[in-house]
This record gives C-alpha cells, structure tokens and sequence, in this order.
C-alpha cells in the first residue's frame, strides 16, 4: 500500500509538472503570436497604449509607437542588464510630450566601465531640442528596492524612475527603434538586441513528464507479478549452472 501510494503520488507530480511545462509552451506561442502583429506594424500615437494603468500584455505589448516631445532631466542607468550575453546598463531618458505627460524612453544599452563597476560609464547624452520617437510598449518591471547610486535603478520600475527624475511618468516604458531630430540622427546608446522568439524546450519537457506518469505503477505490476512467480509451488527450478572447472574436478 505504501508503493501504490508513492506511485500515485508520482503520477500526479509528474502530470503537474508537464501541465507546467507545456504552460510555458503555450505562453512563448502566444508572445510569439504578439510579437507577429505588432512588431512590424506600422507606429500608434503613444498615448494610445501607454496611460496610468499598467499595459495589458495580452493585447498591448511590443505595440509599435511614435512619440515626439523633448528630453527632460538626466538619463537613468538600469543595471545589470544584459545585451547580447554581455551584461552593462540600459539607458532611460525621460521624454516630455506637448501635453505635459511623460514617456519612459529606453534609449538602448552601453556596457560597464573598463574601471568597474563603481565608476560610471560614458552614455551618448540626449539630443536637445524637438526629437520624434518610434520604439515599442513594454510593461513596467517589478521595482527591486535596491538601495543603489543617484541616477541608477535596479529595474525598470514606474516608483523607482519616478523617484530618480522627481515626476509622474506614464505606466509602462518605450523600447527605443529609431530617434529623430530637425538636425538628423543622433548619436545613441547601442541598440537592444531583438526580443528572443525561441520557444525552448518546454513542449518536449511536458510529454516525458506525461510519458513517466504511469511508471510507479508498472513497476509495482512487475513487483507483484515477481513475487507471484517466486510463491508458485510449482514453479520449474532453474537448473543450477556447473562451471567448466567444477566438471573438470569429477
């Protein structure tokens, strides 16, 4: 009773734990499904999708918007960010639209200082002047409550950036694509590799944690039918094996 136990309990284990992976499966389908719609579409106003309530992610991230406006306050550093496998600093700047209202613009990615990581590294600096933005929605981050240097964040949090510049800003943040100014392009921050549309390992996960399901009980089938075999009085006895050399004595 003991073994059937275990095994029942493994079976539903090993059910929820594929219904988990294939959850995740599913999940990356579907921000894959999102990204097709949205990532090359043509731009929206901003206003449209970012607002004080947090961004819907089922239906409004990685939507393609423009915004024009101008650069506000000093840059903010997020850090420990990683961009094509080498971790360094995204970069925000604070974009103030003809409305008053305050667009989170990542500005792109530079890497640590070759004198570590207590010294701050060289960042392009914002254009001045009228500037028009294109770049896609993403949702706030999660604020970490790190206690870190003026001028850096630990995510991209709406609390955490609107301490750093001491104003509201909208919910949500903008991926900057392309930056544009009466005077051309401007210098910027390397650009954020494109987002991973991989979708992993998970599916393959899910069905080998659903075919080990019913072991505990085969292997408890193939217990019990041993110790039937053993038990059976009229079981032939295997004929005992003679070695050559036992022979060899006779």
């Amino acid at each position: 009773m003991g073994a059937l136990a275990l095994a029942l309990l493994f079976a539903v284990l090993a059910y929820q734990l594929g219904h988990w992976q294939y959850g995740r499966h599913e999940f990356k389908v579907e921000r894959n499904a999102l990204l097709d719609a949205h990532y090359r579409a043509d731009p929206v106003p901003v206003t449209e999708v970012l607002s004080d309530r947090p961004v819907d992610r089922s239906s409004k991230d990685w939507t393609k918007v423009t915004a024009t406006g101008t650069y506000a306050g000093r840059q903010v550093l997020v850090r420990n960010r990683p961009n094509n496998n080498v971790f360094g600093y995204e970069v925000l700047a604070a974009l103030t639209l003809a409305d008053g209202r305050t667009v989170v613009v990542d500005r792109g990615w530079v890497k640590n200082s070759d004198l570590g990581a207590s010294v701050t590294p060289d960042v392009p600096p914002v254009p001045t002047g009228e500037v028009t933005v294109v770049g896609w929605v993403r949702p706030g981050e999660t604020t970490q409550r790190k206690s870190l240097p003026q001028g850096q964040v630990a995510s991209i949090a709406v609390p955490d950036v609107e301490k750093a510049w001491g104003t509201q800003v909208l919910d949500g943040y903008v991926v900057l694509d392309t930056e544009r100014t009466a005077d051309g392009t401007p210098p910027r921050p390397d650009r954020l590799q494109d987002p991973d549309r991989s979708l992993g390992p998970h599916q393959a996960y899910a069905f080998q944690w659903w075919m080990t399901v019913p072991l505990g009980l085969l292997l408890i089938c193939l217990g019990i039918r041993r110790e039937l075999r053993d038990e059976d009085p009229d079981r032939p006895v295997k004929p005992k094996k003679v070695r050559i050399w036992d022979e060899e004595d006779y």
